[in-house]
Parts: structure tokens; sequence; C-alpha cells
């Protein structure tokens, strides 16, 4: 894997931390990112934001743990309410499904797809902003919220179904 993620020119962990099968996890390289966070974001969480990007790119980067360690904590510092945080909580339910289905989890894996599934379509629902500049504002959800229906549609999911968030804005 590359030695950095440079969308957001921080380090990629060490190693994917796998629960029960690796060692604890490279905190000393997530805490860089962790730092980015504010305590609250005003308004909307910023698309371009470096930790979100960073978090993002973890995920498809098949850090997966770490992708939802950082996610949630912008999730945390999201407005109350806001469509970002909607669009969040689909990432790391993505995030830890991956993470399932590395550990051969697979049932749990379909439930998490599932409530990822569920968030986006709640956010198909609320009004975005027009031209504006949060993270779920412009982010192609309805092309992820494809991806997830298509993997819930194959039955049993193995290893290989992970899902790279990244890919709904290359479609």
């Amino acid at each position: 894997m590359a030695s950095s993620f440079t969308g957001a020119h921080l380090a990629l962990p060490r190693w994917a931390h796998v629960p029960g099968e690796t060692a604890e996890a490279d905190h000393e390289t997530l805490a860089m990112a962790l730092a980015l966070v504010p305590a609250r974001f005003e308004g909307f969480v910023p698309a371009r934001h470096p930790a979100l990007r960073y978090g993002l790119g973890l995920n498809d980067a098949e850090f997966f743990w770490e992708s939802h360690e950082i996610l949630e904590a912008v999730w945390a510092a999201a407005p109350q309410g806001g469509r970002e945080r909607i669009l969040l909580r689909a990432c790391i339910q993505i995030a830890n499904a991956n993470l399932k289905l590395r550990m051969k989890k697979s049932h749990a894996a379909s439930r998490l797809f599932g409530e990822a599934l569920t968030e986006l379509d709640e956010l198909s629902v609320r009004k975005a902003t027009a031209g504006g500049a949060g993270f779920a504002d412009g982010f192609p959800s309805a092309a992820l919220a494809a991806g997830l229906r298509l993997r819930l549609s194959q039955g049993t999911l193995t290893e290989a179904d992970w899902l790279d968030i990244s890919a709904a804005t290359r479609s």
C-alpha cells in the first residue's frame, strides 16, 4: 500500500487494524488527522476538509477501522440535524461493514450496508443547498446508494464485496 494519502497530505497508518487479529491501531498516525477536526463545524462540514477527505481515503485504501475512527470524529463535530451528519453516518456504516467483511462476518456487513442505505434514503428527501460547499451538497449519494443496493441484492457477501466510497464520485 502507498505510504501517504496525498488528498490530505497525511500519512497512511503503518498497518490496518483488525480487532482481534492485529496489533493495536496506529493511533500516532491517526492523531495527526484527528487534530484537524474542530470542536464544532459552523453551518456545515466543508467538502474539502482534510480530515474528512483523509477518512474517506482511508476507507478506499482498505484501512476500514481507521476510516471509521476519523469519520466518527468529523461526524461528532458536524452541526446537529445537518445533511452532513446523515451522509457521514452512512459512510461510517460503510467503513464498519467493510471491516466486518474483512473479518468474515458477512451477516453483520449486510446489516450495516442496509443501515447505510437507510441513511442515504433519508438524505435523498432532505433539501440540498444550491451551490453549497458542504460535504452532502455535491456528493453523489444516489450513486453510493446504488452501489449498496447492488451488494445487498447479491445475497451472501464476501471480503471482495467491500465498498469504495469514492467510487461514487467517479461514476
